[in-house]
């Protein structure tokens, strides 16, 4: 597998978090790659074979070649048909909401093709675009053109909404909505609304992946006990902290470590 990472233009890098690209040769005793939450929406763009998504043990739906992937809230298994070459921009949690007008809520474990949020025209030239590109750096160029062209149409992301995701990347997810509001606790109905129709999900579900995000580094780093780690990443002990593992990833922390269904996720740590 070769996987790289991309730094976006200065002016976008408080929105998109980085641009990245995968390759990996097809072989047919490849394992099913299981796909974890990150708090993170992605516009990917897939350039060769195509790619399965599993829904139940044996049912499974192709991806678009070009699709919006909304916010996860559980894990789910994909399988290439073939060579795998994509093309992906990954957005902060407040990122893509200000290159749409579609409530995000919408898009939650979903993979949305781009012509349905971006207009049939514009969703198909863009495509065309990125699959004619002849490289990476031409691709960066291309959805950053396309990306300033939307951001101008689009009004900017509710401040309080902004300032709860600020928090919880701060803290890993572990400030809780009374500390964040502090004494406005009436905003809190308020914030729970935008903050779906902006992010996707609520602040406690953000909270809950991106504390598992920080666990999931601290477990690959292999350098502390389960022990430490549930502590460091503020669950209340160990048991709680399988349990959320097991509840997003579907396996505990000791089997995720060397199966090879999670070889992908864990390469996306690295």
């Amino acid at each position: 597998m070769d996987y790289q990472t991309f730094k976006p233009h200065p002016d976008l890098s408080a929105l998109v978090k980085f641009y990245w690209t995968l390759e990996v040769p097809f072989d047919p005793n490849n394992e099913k790659q299981k796909i974890i939450p990150d708090g993170c929406i992605e516009m990917t763009f897939n350039l060769k074979d195509k790619i399965k998504k599993y829904i139940s043990e044996d049912e499974f739906v192709v991806h678009p070649d070009a699709m919006i992937m909304g916010q996860r809230t559980k894990s789910y298994f994909i399988e290439p048909l073939g060579d795998v070459k994509s093309f992906a921009i990954c957005f902060y949690p407040h990122g893509f909401a200000n290159f749409v007008n579609t409530p995000l809520e919408k898009l939650v474990d979903k993979e949305t093709p781009i012509k349905d949020l971006f207009g049939k025209m514009d969703g198909q030239v863009l495509e065309q675009k990125i699959d004619n590109a002849s490289d990476t750096e031409e691709r960066i160029e291309i959805i950053e053109t396309f990306l300033f062209d939307k951001l101008n149409q689009h009004s900017t992301i509710e401040n309080l909404v902004k300032t709860t995701v600020d928090a919880l990347l701060i803290t890993n997810g572990s400030s809780s909505i009374h500390q964040i509001l502090k004494e406005d606790l009436s905003k809190r109905r308020q914030l729970e609304r935008n903050f779906k129709k902006q992010i996707g999900i609520s602040p406690k579900q953000l909270g809950r992946v991106l504390r598992l995000q920080s666990a999931l580094q601290m477990l690959l780093d292999d350098k502390e006990s389960l022990t430490t780690i549930a502590y460091e990443s503020e669950y209340f002990d160990q048991a709680h902290f399988n349990k959320d593992f097991k509840e997003f990833v579907g396996t505990t922390p000791k089997e995720f470590l060397g199966n090879k269904n999670m070889e992908l996720s864990t390469l996306f740590y690295k």
